[in-house]
């Protein structure tokens, strides 16, 4: 079975899959780049893309958000028990009425907002599996398959109104435990790898993106905000990458030129790396109805 991400991810990559296997470096298609690293693995689209399709022996999975970590972990250690959580929310879910899903909806939310203050997130322990069966539940069942934290670190996306959420994906989790075991998986900041890479290794970079209007700026992934001074400091970063340690280095972000033909925030960023374009449907503006074709940018360290 084909293991694919185990949240919905505002800006998920699986859509672009497809075109992103035209910008894949040479090195990786031909098999000589074994490790491979995801400093904002987010839902984890391109990672299931690549470790699924080419010879990856290691993979380095790191994020910012405590909480998703807590989930791949989860899944890694602990699949059968994780599922036997979601098992008995699903049970329990397609019981009730909408109203009372609304309701049971919110008690869970509730709950998982205040034992946050209770869970120690360096440390791995059994009490991690049913707040990653929480989580999941939520994802499944709020409005857009969003996760967003508020500032204080708090789960705060409303009720979503669907019939039959898939709550429990057993395959899909069996299917994604067995390829993370070839996986280090950590809270960090996209720098705390640094040490792991070298000339062997594929580096894909997807921050938050850069907002291209004012009506698109969510980058609350997690309770950390990401600005434009993070922006700079990752494209310093991935500078650094390329000149110290030579892996082959892949970064997405918005491309400005959909509203503004003059901004260069990014030319001017990378500049001396190869910009490419791609294609996506997104959200235009802060009508959810409202998609749209536009680009977005592919940044590489290499020629495609």
């Amino acid at each position: 079975m084909q293991a694919k991400p185990f949240m919905k991810w505002a800006g998920g990559k699986s859509q672009l899959l497809r075109q992103f296997k035209n910008y894949y470096p040479k090195e990786l298609i031909n098999g000589k780049i074994k490790k491979y690293f995801e400093p904002f693995i987010g839902g984890g689209a391109v990672f299931l893309d690549i470790v699924q399709k080419f010879p990856i022996e290691s993979a380095f999975l790191t994020d910012i958000n405590e909480e998703l970590i807590i989930a791949y972990k989860v899944i890694q250690r602990n699949p059968d028990t994780l599922i036997e959580y979601l098992r008995k929310y699903s049970n329990q879910y397609y019981k009730l009425s909408e109203e009372e899903r609304k309701e049971y909806f919110y008690e869970v939310r509730t709950n998982l907002n205040l034992q946050r203050f209770q869970v120690n997130y360096q440390r791995y322990s059994d009490n991690w599996v049913p707040r990653a069966a929480q989580l999941i539940f939520l994802n499944k069942t709020c409005f857009n398959g969003l996760f967003r934290l508020n500032k204080k670190g708090e789960f705060n996306v409303p009720f979503g109104k669907y019939k039959n959420p898939k709550i429990v994906d057993e395959n899909n989790i069996l299917a994604l435990s067995k390829i993370l075991q070839i996986a280090e998986i950590n809270v960090g900041n996209f720098d705390s790898t640094e040490h792991k890479i070298d000339e062997n290794s594929f580096v894909y970079f997807d921050p938050p993106y850069r907002p291209i209007s004012k009506t698109s700026s969510f980058t609350s992934y997690s309770k950390y905000n990401f600005g434009e001074s993070e922006q700079i400091q990752l494209a310093k970063y991935f500078s650094k990458l390329h000149t110290e340690r030579k892996p082959k280095l892949m970064l997405s972000n918005s491309d400005p030129k959909n509203e503004n033909p003059d901004d260069t925030f990014f030319e001017k960023l990378f500049n001396g790396f190869y910009i490419n374009k791609v294609n996506a449907n997104r959200m235009i503006n802060c009508n959810g109805n409202n998609r749209g074709i536009i680009s977005e940018l592919l940044i590489t360290n290499y020629k495609v």
